[in-house]
Order: structure tokens, then C-alpha cells, then sequence
């Protein structure tokens, strides 16, 4: 008598379902049950706790004032079995870890949270830990096992590497970074052969400012007929960004770094057109070593 009288989840669902629609007709009809098994169903679930959860001489039924506790308690205990067997599926199919992801510096200005947002609400079991570095520390650390995948641009010639696969993430225009003030400022557009007699703070992926991608921009603006004036390098994006705003030369850098910032002080950010004016950022991972966790998060991006 006792396991009869018990409450069960079934009970559970349907009285949620008639609360919900304020009618066993149609709570029935979600279930595919009758009208009658589901007043019983009710029925039994009120009996067991001795309490009335619905006022059924109302048109719609409406819930008592302990059915409206109640109704709020049941939600979430559904909510949590949902979450208990999601995760336990998710453990059966080796859904659970942590994934280290190394990103290149100033690409958390990216949309690169909304990637990893969108991944952790789908399997929240894995801990995806982020780790922000120059492109040569990128690349050492993945061939050291220290990261699972990295997102980078190619300033180290890592896609030579056979033992690597990769995924282009996305092919981000490169902007002139000025100061208020600077005669450019009102420009729509402008080309590289036009820097020739500005004051460059480079901005380099890498910690040592003599890498692939550093030659391959060394090339643009040999191209464009001129050796620039660098007055600084780093790959510290917040100080070329200060020393801009403090009129010290201009800055060339991609636009997933100024796109979101808004009433940026003293600065103003122009396009850069030219064909091959941008920076292509790829996901690079170890091949034979991906982990179901890690197939996830490539299939996701």
C-alpha cells in the first residue's frame, strides 16, 4: 500500500501539466493518457500528502494556495532529474574533463566568450580553463601538451607542421588605431602607402617582434614602397592603445581588438583596405590526439 501510495515523477509531471494548462482535459491529451487516469494519478498524489493542490469548482481549476508551493517545488525537482540524467549521459559518453585553451593576446576582445558560452551551456560537465599568451608561447605549449587547442594567427609558420590540424576561425580586417587630433581621423578609409611618414607603434603577435607574421607584415609595407618609422613594438594591445591616446604615433591592429570598444578616449579607428590588409585567426589542435571533449569544441566553432 505504501509503494502505491507513494509520490512518483509521472505524478509529478502531470500535476505540473494541469497547473500549467489549468485543465486535466488538456494535460491528458499531452500525455496521451485519459481524463480519468490522470484525475486519479492527482488524485493519489494529493492523498499522500494529505493536502489538496487543486480547487476544482473553479472554471478553469485554479490551485490551491498549497498547490501553488507545491507547483514551484515540483519544477524544480523535474528540472534537477533533467539535469542528474543529462549529466550522467554526458558521463557515460565521456562528456566530462576540462579543455585548456590558449588564445593570442588581444583576442579576448573577440567574440571568442561567446564560442566558449555557447559550448559550456551545451556540456557543462567539461571545464574549459583559458590561458592568454604571445603566439610563440602558443605554439611551444601546444607541442608541449600544455594546451589542447589554441587560437592564433600564423606568426610562428605552425601550419608547416605536419602533426597539427587547424580550422580558420575567422579573417579579421586590420584597422589604423589614431588619435583624435591626427589628420586621418576623419577619413573613411585609408592605405598603407599613407603611413609612410607616421610614427608606427607595432603592434607584434609575438614576444620577440622577428617572427613569420612579423616578416609577412615587414612585406606589406615594403610593398606599399617604404621601411616604416617604428617607434615601439609590443604585444601588450592596452599600452600601443595608452601611448595612441597619448599622441605618440598610430597603431595597426585588427578589428576583433577595437570593435567593442565604444567612446574609446581619444581614439578614433580607421579601416585598412588592401586585399591582404588582415589578420586570419585559426584554431590549431594535435591530430591524433582529439578527445571527445576536444572533437566537441572543433565540431562547435
Amino acid at each position: 500500500f505504501q509503494q502505491e501510495s507513494s509520490m512518483n515523477t509521472n505524478q509529478l509531471k502531470y500535476f505540473v501539466a494541469v497547473a500549467q494548462y489549468r485543465s486535466f482535459t488538456k494535460a491528458a491529451n499531452q500525455y496521451y493518457i485519459s481524463q480519468t487516469a490522470i484525475t486519479q494519478q492527482i488524485r493519489a498524489l494529493e492523498e499522500s500528502m494529505n493536502v489538496q493542490l487543486f480547487n476544482r469548482s473553479s472554471r478553469p481549476v485554479a490551485l490551491t494556495p498549497a498547490g501553488r508551493i507545491f507547483f514551484l517545488e515540483a519544477k524544480a525537482i523535474l528540472e534537477r532529474m533533467e539535469t542528474a540524467v543529462s549529466k550522467v549521459k554526458d558521463a557515460s559518453t565521456g562528456l566530462v574533463g576540462t579543455l585548456r585553451i590558449g588564445y593570442t593576446k588581444g583576442y579576448e576582445r573577440s567574440d571568442l566568450s561567446n564560442k566558449l558560452r555557447a559550448f559550456h551551456l551545451e556540456y557543462p560537465n567539461i571545464l574549459l580553463t583559458c590561458y592568454r599568451c604571445d603566439t610563440d608561447r602558443l605554439a611551444a605549449g601546444l607541442f608541449n601538451n600544455e594546451y589542447d587547442i589554441i587560437f592564433t594567427w600564423d606568426s610562428t609558420n605552425i601550419l608547416q607542421e605536419h602533426t597539427i590540424s587547424h580550422k580558420i576561425i575567422e579573417r579579421a580586417p586590420l584597422v589604423v588605431a589614431l588619435y583624435s587630433g591626427h589628420p586621418f581621423a576623419q577619413r573613411s578609409a585609408l592605405n598603407r602607402r599613407e603611413l609612410k611618414n607616421e610614427a608606427i607603434l607595432y603592434m607584434t603577435p609575438s614576444s620577440t617582434g622577428d617572427s613569420f607574421g612579423d616578416s609577412h607584415f615587414m612585406d606589406l609595407y615594403k610593398e606599399a614602397g617604404y621601411q616604416p618609422n617604428i617607434l615601439f613594438r609590443s604585444n601588450d594591445v592596452e599600452s600601443i592603445l595608452m601611448m595612441v591616446a597619448a599622441e605618440e604615433g598610430i597603431s595597426v591592429m585588427p578589428s576583433y581588438i577595437t570593435n567593442k570598444l565604444t567612446n574609446a578616449d581619444n581614439l578614433v579607428f580607421i579601416p585598412l583596405i588592401g586585399e591582404e590588409e588582415a589578420e586570419e585567426i585559426i584554431a590549431v589542435w594535435k591530430q591524433g590526439e582529439l578527445t571527445p571533449e576536444l572533437r566537441h569544441f572543433v565540431e562547435s566553432l
